[in-house]
């Protein structure tokens, strides 16, 4: 069995540095490369393409909405799908005006990655001053880049919610506790959309649960997949 991991707008695989260490049993690990394509379905097929026969699916944040893509496009290879921090719904009024307004920007070639206070807003309160942490998530936009930066903030999120039904596999829904990017209220929507999936909250943490609590993280995807079959 192999793990196929999907990060979030602006990261890349070190993202889920971490995790696997303790995850390791249900490696070889597979990184998407999000950085290539304008839509989540493109994504989905370019990761598809260079991804194992049968596979974990493991989404975070934007990479969920990727992941349940691939779902779509290959029920038959994902043998469990663990979502983390994300949501099935669709861009609001607010995010297209916003959409809007970078597509008539011009490409900023001196794109230093997120900034220091949108970093610190995807923290929980307690870890909003940690450096190393904003440091870090901010070194992966910058390895991305100002094309990417462009090319994710574009992208259509349409509404999944009647359609999250026809995902079949286990699944896990993980929501951070104090995330102020997805709300509760969205990951329980896929939690009571997605038919037999398991719902964990993760204390003391917000958006960046990969980073921010990475040991429970780790053991909660761990206790999940040891509970049945990954075959």
């Amino acid at each position: 069995m192999s793990m196929l991991l999907v990060p979030g707008f602006m990261l890349d695989a070190d993202l889920w540095r971490d995790i696997l260490p303790a995850i390791s049993e249900f490696g070889p690990f597979v990184h998407a490369d999000l950085s290539k394509d304008g839509s989540i379905e493109a994504m989905a097929r370019r990761t598809l393409a260079s991804a194992p026969e049968r596979f974990i699916l493991v989404g975070f944040s934007m990479g969920g909405y990727v992941a349940r893509e691939i779902v779509r496009q290959a029920p038959e290879r994902v043998s469990a799908l663990v979502l983390i921090a994300t949501s099935a719904r669709g861009d609001t009024e607010v995010q297209r005006q916003r959409k809007a307004s970078v597509a008539t920007q011009k490409t900023n070639l001196a794109f230093k990655g997120l900034s220091a206070p949108a970093v610190a807003s995807s923290l929980h309160p307690d870890n909003a001053g940690r450096s190393d942490l904003i440091e870090r998530i901010q070194a992966m936009g910058q390895r991305l880049g100002a094309e990417v930066f462009r090319q994710q903030s574009l992208l259509d999120r349409v509404d999944e919610q009647e359609t999250l039904v026809n995902i079949h596999c286990p699944c896990l829904v993980v929501a951070g506790e104090n995330d102020r990017l997805r709300s509760r209220a969205e990951t329980e929507e896929l939690y009571h959309g997605i038919s037999g999936s398991s719902f964990k909250v993760i204390e003391q943490t917000g958006h960046m649960i990969p980073l921010e609590a990475p040991d429970a993280l780790a053991e909660t995807i761990r206790q999940f997949l040891a509970s049945f079959p990954a075959g």
